[in-house]
């Protein structure tokens, strides 16, 4: 914007300068001809005095030398009864023009080498007509015409500088605000809530930062409001949990025992990091610095050892590959577990008893790749799943799982992607980034363009059925 307005204000300025300039030099150079003709005339008119009295060659010679002008000035005098032609001075001018003005009677000028000459005619007192030539050099003409150019030309081109300094300030002052407001949007984007932008400038740039500063006072309002309500909802499980906790504590010994126990305690603590994190106003998943993270390997063997029990229960066949030796990826470890529950989660609790299922970990060089898969019936709308808080419609289904596998992937420059699997049903791929990319932003799945190395290719390729 700001440099369009000096391009146009530029524009505009040269049009108008150029528009008046160049008339104005036109004028300056005929007045410095006129100028120098009228000073030709004055000349002429001097010496025509004395031709009206008297036509000797001496007395006029004085008179023409008198007149300052006998370098440029020539008297053509013509021949009277006996009395012969007279002609003082030098002459430039062609006889026939001589010859035409003491016919028509009228000055008349002419141009010679190296300038013009002025032909005033002069009754004398025979009758006759004499003829006052005067030179005029090219350079008595054109005196002061480039000076004053000049002066034109500085003065227009002070006023085109000075048009182009004035738009400039002029665009700074409406672009200033405008990129205040841009830098505002992007910081609020990035979850500084802090962020405001100063209510000045034109009209228009002022109503929009206040309207901004207004949406982002709303922001940072409801998101208050859903902390609050998230911290209340959770604290509300806290009774139902103190008596599940109690009653376990009748349920004896035994594997399943000590495992419901687990699963109550786990709840506990996560029920306590969401009031926490909420009360805290920060974020449940944040990009891991250099050196955090978890083993991925362990993490999905610790998983896995929890859901095998279930899995013997009812009946289903299960496989986990890839967690031979140490996965190390930049996510956290209450993070990775609350994805792999989930994920696991949905497959006991959309498919039937017996439904075999499968967990894939494929290290590559920059980027893990966790394959959660099932024999189920699949999901037949991916799309609709990934949608955060819509879920299948079946009763316990909220719809926030794969979303919350969804925010732990795109937390590394990942993403999430649902398919079919080798064993029929469903497969969900989780795509951790490991070289520590800038975060794909929500609703812009994929966008992140990614390097597949050969070794992590060729993974992908070998079987994972079940054995």
């Amino acid at each position: 914007m700001r440099w369009a307005l000096v391009k146009v204000c530029l524009a505009v300025t040269t049009m108008v300068v150029v528009a008046f300039a160049v008339p104005l030099g036109l004028v300056i150079k005929e007045m410095a001809r006129d100028r120098a003709f009228s000073n030709a005339e004055r000349e002429a008119a001097a010496v025509a005095p004395a031709l009206s009295i008297t036509t000797d060659r001496d007395k006029l010679e004085r008179v023409v030398a008198s007149a300052g002008a006998d370098a440029g000035m020539a008297v053509h005098i013509p021949a009277v009864d006996t009395a012969a032609a007279v002609d003082i001075g030098r002459q430039r001018a062609a006889n026939r023009d001589i010859a035409t003005v003491r016919r028509l009677g009228r000055a008349s000028t002419t141009e010679v080498p190296g300038g013009s000459t002025l032909l005033q005619p002069v009754a004398l007192s025979s009758g006759a007509i004499a003829v006052v030539e005067v030179y005029v050099p090219e350079s008595e003409v054109s005196n002061g015409v480039g000076t004053a150019w000049g002066v034109l030309a500085v003065v227009g081109i002070a006023l085109v500088l000075g048009s182009v300094a004035v738009a400039d300030r002029l665009g700074v002052r409406m672009v200033q605000p405008a990129q205040r407001l841009v830098e505002g949007a992007h910081e609020l984007g990035e979850g500084k809530l802090g962020a405001r932008v100063p209510e000045e400038g034109p009209n228009e740039l002022r109503l929009a930062a206040v309207a901004f500063n207004s949406m982002a006072d709303q922001v940072v309002q409801l998101l208050a409001n859903e902390r609050e309500l998230a911290a209340d909802l959770s604290h509300r499980l806290r009774t139902p949990l103190t008596v599940l906790r109690l009653n376990t504590a009748s349920l004896g010994e035994g594997p399943a025992a000590e495992q419901t126990r687990a699963a109550v305690a786990q709840l506990e603590r996560e029920v306590d990091t969401i009031i926490r994190t909420a009360r805290e106003a920060k974020p449940q998943t944040a990009a891991a610095g250099p050196g955090t993270g978890c083993d991925a390997a362990e993490v999905v063997r610790e998983r896995m050892e929890f859901w095998s029990a279930l899995a013997e229960d009812e009946g289903r066949k299960w496989r986990v590959a890839g967690v031979g030796r140490p996965v190390r990826i930049p996510v956290a470890r209450a993070d990775l577990a609350a994805a792999l529950d989930a994920l696991l989660g949905n497959v006991f609790r959309h498919t039937a008893e017996g439904t075999a299922f499968a967990v894939d970990v494929h290290n590559g060089e920059d980027a893990v790749i966790v394959l959660v898969s099932d024999a189920g019936p699949g999901i037949p709308d991916p799309e609709a799943a990934m949608a955060r808080g819509r879920g299948s419609g079946t009763d316990g289904s909220t719809g926030l799982g794969l979303d919350i596998v969804r925010r732990l992937a795109e937390s590394t420059g990942g993403d999430v992607r649902i398919g079919s699997s080798v064993l029929g049903g469903t497969e969900v791929r989780i795509w951790i980034q490991l070289d520590g990319r800038e975060p794909v932003r929500r609703g812009h799945r994929g966008a992140v363009r990614r390097r597949r190395s050969g070794k992590l290719v060729s993974t992908f390729n070998r079987s994972r059925s079940l054995p």
